[in-house]
């Protein structure tokens, strides 16, 4: 299998510095230095409240039908200055578009796969066996240049995700086949501020053993260059999801505020109130908070590992 390629000789060494503690100040992120979110066709400060509700038409019964077409297609990415990385995407993004849907929805999901590998869309939530998104049942593998269409109705209620299931599973989620799935309750949540976190990794040498860079949406330390802007006293609402490959665990810490959590986002009352939050792969949770003071508040991977190779940012506090 072939490796990243890169725009510069030095920039698998820099690589390889992050691994050993180079952090921020290593080689390869100089302070303020960024990728060209242009050419990867997606910037994590625009994904971050991106949600894409499809089409809508309404059913004889009443019922909301909602649909969508998504795309696997191969796309370099640069993953760090200089760095590509050969990713397989939805929609030539990663993490993939978020879906968003209401309780009791009908959804229809049209995948086409435009990508060189088989690749299917695998949805966390409750549907029939056929509309599963795995090999050996129902359509199983969606081949290069064919679709299928995926329906079932939006249930339950709260955050989900969706991502590749065709082996070698590792490889499909490593190289980016994921995205947020989120069907709202019949009893809406308070008006908040709402953007989606998803936490990942980057393994650029391929070995299966471990990730050079971690990031959420896409990009590492993208929030530490572009930090989130929130308004003093306002409601806050992350879509918190973990998708790391090849690590055990991840978590959430913010600096200087605590979050009530939702795990699942399938009740409408918090588990705890917390600072940090740690989720395996797969899991997901909704964290709400306010900030009481302006400022700049980091927010990072609590294990330093992660944060010192790209997964922190900054929230930006405003009156």
């Amino acid at each position: 299998m072939s490796g990243p390629s890169t725009g510069a000789t030095d920039a698998p060494p820099a690589i390889g510095a992050h691994a050993h503690g180079g952090g921020i100040n290593g080689a390869t992120f100089r302070e303020g230095a960024t990728v060209d979110h242009a050419a990867n066709g997606f910037n994590p400060s625009e994904t971050l409240r991106d949600f894409d509700w499809g089409t809508t038409s309404t059913r004889p019964d009443g019922r909301t039908l909602r649909e969508w077409e998504v795309v696997a297609r191969d796309q370099e990415i640069e993953v760090a200055p200089g760095v590509t990385f050969p990713g397989w995407t939805f929609n030539g993004r990663v993490p993939g578009p978020t879906l968003r849907c209401r309780e009791g929805d009908r959804l229809r999901i049209r995948f086409v796969n435009a990508s060189a590998h088989p690749h299917t869309m695998h949805f966390h939530g409750i549907h029939p066996a056929q509309m599963d998104g795995i090999p050996m049942v129902g359509r199983g593998t969606i081949a290069p240049g064919e679709d299928f269409v995926y329906e079932f109705d939006a249930e339950p209620f709260g955050l989900h995700l969706y991502h590749c299931h065709v082996g070698p599973l590792a490889e499909h989620i490593a190289r980016g086949m994921y995205g947020t799935f989120i069907i709202d309750p019949a009893r809406s949540r308070p008006k908040a501020d709402e953007m989606v976190m998803v936490q990942h990794g980057w393994n650029t040498t391929f070995d299966g053993q471990g990730n050079q860079l971690y990031a959420v949406n896409g990009i590492p330390f993208h929030y530490m260059n572009e930090p989130i802007r929130v308004k003093r006293g306002e409601l806050v609402r992350i879509y918190l999801v973990n998708v790391l490959e090849y690590d055990p665990i991840n978590s959430f810490h913010v600096h200087g505020n605590f979050f009530d959590y939702y795990p699942t986002g399938t009740r409408l009352e918090p588990s705890e109130y917390t600072d940090t939050i740690v989720q395996g792969q797969g899991q997901r949770g909704i964290c709400e908070l306010r900030f009481p003071h302006p400022g700049r508040y980091m927010f990072h991977a609590h294990k330093t590992e992660f944060a010192d190779l790209g997964w922190m940012g900054f929230f930006e506090v405003v009156d």
